[in-house]
């Protein structure tokens, strides 16, 4: 009577351990299926041949200097930096409250507005372009602005891709919240605006960066969109990319990819070690 429950705990342990082991595995074979690119690509950008090919005659880090002395890649990534910081800004400025709103308040309509808030993400890229093309057009007709090709005009259609991320990652990072700490410093006399800045912020800080990080790399590093609203002598660090594989195909690019890559890691570790967004993404 003994050995039978004795045998099905051993059966259950068993199924666990090639439960664990499956996961295990299938997490390694995803981890190495997203890897595997990166790994190519900085292969490639040490090759000292300019027409790639295997196997590599040498490895060189010309291409490296050669990215860097580009004065069209220089002004391109001025270009795409400045971009991702005023549109992550102000898409912290709509998203805080937007975020705040749908978390705190219920209202008629609030899985609707969920919805359009992360729209952004799921229009295609070119769609979202094109719309706001049209967008700009008739704005222009209408008021006689200079919106078309402008700064501003790009800005704006950026700010569109970095509030899905923030306004998801800031919601992700109150409804794990405890609201008894607000509760207890509204007892103890705290207004609510230094409840707010005193409790509340601090606790969601983590999800305030790691979506301005998010949503300063998918501004970043946006292509389709850009190609409709960028103007004369302006050129997003994606666009020159394109560009410039449309003349030749040398390592350039692929040094020029892990810089971009080595500079978003360092800023997402750099940013962890005091924030620990770890603990929202």
């Amino acid at each position: 009577m003994r050995r039978a429950p004795r045998e099905a705990l051993r059966t259950r342990t068993k199924r666990r351990r090639l439960g664990s082991i499956v996961l295990k595995g299938a997490a390694l074979i995803a981890f190495l299926y997203i890897l595997t690119p990166l790994v190519f690509v900085t292969w490639l950008s040490f090759y000292s041949q300019s027409i790639p090919s295997y196997p590599p005659q040498g490895y060189s880090l010309r291409w490296y200097s050669q990215a860097a002395s580009n004065q069209q890649f220089i002004d391109a990534f001025v270009l795409s930096a400045q971009l991702g910081v005023i549109a992550t800004a102000i898409g912290l400025v709509l998203a805080l409250p937007a975020a705040l709103g749908l978390v705190r308040l219920r209202f008629r309509g609030r899985a609707l507005v969920s919805n359009i808030l992360l729209m952004p993400l799921i229009v295609p890229g070119i769609v979202l372009g094109f719309a706001l093309y049209v967008f700009q057009v008739e704005i222009e007709i209408r008021s006689g602005l200079p919106v078309i090709g402008s700064f501003w005009g790009l800005v704006w259609g950026h700010v569109l891709l970095t509030i899905p991320w923030i306004v998801r990652l800031i919601v992700a990072s109150l409804e794990g919240m405890d609201r008894a700490q607000e509760e207890a410093a509204m007892n103890l006399g705290a207004n609510r605006f230094t409840t707010f800045r005193r409790i509340t912020v601090p606790a969601i800080l983590p999800g305030v960066v790691a979506g301005a990080l998010f949503g300063f790399v998918s501004s970043f590093g946006n292509l389709e969109m850009s190609l409709f609203l960028v103007g004369p002598g302006r050129t997003t660090l994606p666009i020159s990319i394109l560009q410039y594989l449309q003349w030749r195909i040398d390592p350039t690019i692929a040094a020029v990819s892990v810089i971009q890559i080595v500079i978003i890691v360092a800023a997402m570790l750099f940013t962890d070690r005091f924030v620990k967004i770890s603990r929202v993404v």
